[in-house]
């Protein structure tokens, strides 16, 4: 009796472990293209254990040849035929860093193999092409997610806590800045240049590359709400370098009882990612990825700095896949990430270019 108990307890020590093990198992992790200048990102991050680069998708050999250079990789882990690599390194996810129309182009061969997909924001150059994206992801039952740089942000989290919270009782208004001097006056790669100021390949100018993290916000402490109505007007104050999209954009999102107020641009005088919502009880203020004020109603003004640890949002967007990957963590819905929310984010933003070519306000729905 002794010794099958001693066995027993053997094998729940060694199922134990083999499932401890399976947990820590690195996340396969493939590359659909580099011109995305964020691309550098899975390159620079810390020392990790919990994401393994096996394989990078790029057409352009000369840009393949700089990565190359920059970060000392091997010619194996290149392909220059994105079906070709998913079949060789069978990865468990795949992170796609070229335009914004190439999205679909990496879904449509990732899905249907059972891949996961993180893109960069937004999710796609149109309703249309999201929409085909969801079905895709869908169907074939992989996590398809978007990635911003505000959804690291913890004062963007705490914002949302206090909104969970109860603290942001009654939104009335919503106000976002983001943008920076312009793609080119801050010095992007010429690659990432081409394919950011052309409408077919990024959907748009700045009213897309900015005016997705207003929306994504907003479609996250609205809950998932459907806007009423969407009006915005767009300007390009440098067409001599923005010649084919538009360099400033002001979106005007209704909700029943509510208003996002979007500006997005290239032409602001330095770089910002800042927003304010005004609620019965409180007005948040947030400076940047850590630095908030809360004025509350009776005009008490906290300035608080908040940290990683103290809201739990992961800072490391690569984590965050494997994280959800593995079971560990859950999507909520419409989260910062996920798939209802900027399916809504693409319809807001098309629906804002057409209120740009018309000069009307565009209903919803």
């Amino acid at each position: 009796m002794k010794n099958i108990l001693q066995f027993l307890c053997c094998l729940i020590l060694m199922t134990f472990g083999n499932s401890t093990k399976a947990q820590e198992k690195p996340l396969k992790l493939a590359i659909s293209g580099l011109s995305h200048g964020h691309s550098h990102w899975i390159f620079n991050r810390e020392n990790k254990n919990d994401v393994q680069l096996v394989g990078i998708y790029e057409p352009n050999i000369e840009l393949q040849q700089k990565f190359r250079e920059q970060y000392n990789l091997t010619d194996k882990i290149f392909y220059t035929d994105l079906n070709e690599m998913l079949e060789a390194v069978k990865p468990e996810a795949v992170a796609a860093f070229g335009s914004v129309f190439h999205h679909l182009e990496t879904v449509k061969a990732a899905a249907p193999r059972g891949i996961h997909i993180m893109v960069e924001k937004p999710l796609a150059v149109n309703t249309k092409y999201a929409r085909e994206m969801a079905s895709l992801a869908r169907k074939h039952k992989v996590q398809l997610l978007t990635n911003y740089e505000t959804s690291w942000y913890p004062t963007t989290k705490k914002t949302l806590m206090m909104k969970e919270e109860g603290d942001l009782n009654k939104i009335s208004k919503m106000v976002f800045h983001h943008g920076h001097q312009g793609p080119k006056e801050i010095g992007v790669s010429e690659e990432f240049l081409d394919w950011l100021t052309d409408p077919k390949l990024n959907g748009g100018g700045a009213l897309v590359d900015f005016g997705c993290y207003g929306a994504n916000i907003a479609t996250s402490l609205m809950k998932g709400q459907r806007p009423k109505s969407v009006t915005a007007v767009s300007r390009n104050y440098k067409p001599k370098i923005y010649s084919e999209v538009e360099d400033d954009a002001t979106i005007l999102v209704n909700y029943e009882n509510s208003q996002a107020i979007i500006q997005a641009s290239w032409h602001w005088p330095f770089n910002r990612k800042d927003m304010e919502v005004y609620a019965e009880n409180n007005t948040i203020i947030t400076g940047n990825d850590v630095e908030m004020e809360i004025q509350s109603k009776n005009n008490d003004i906290e300035k608080l700095k908040v940290s990683a640890k103290e809201t739990g949002v992961i800072t490391d967007p690569f984590t965050y896949l494997a994280k959800v990957i593995r079971g560990q963590i859950e999507v909520p819905e419409f989260g910062l990430y996920s798939l209802e929310n900027n399916l809504l984010v693409v319809e807001i933003l098309e629906a804002a270019k057409e209120s740009v070519k018309s000069g009307k306000t565009v209903k919803f729905k």
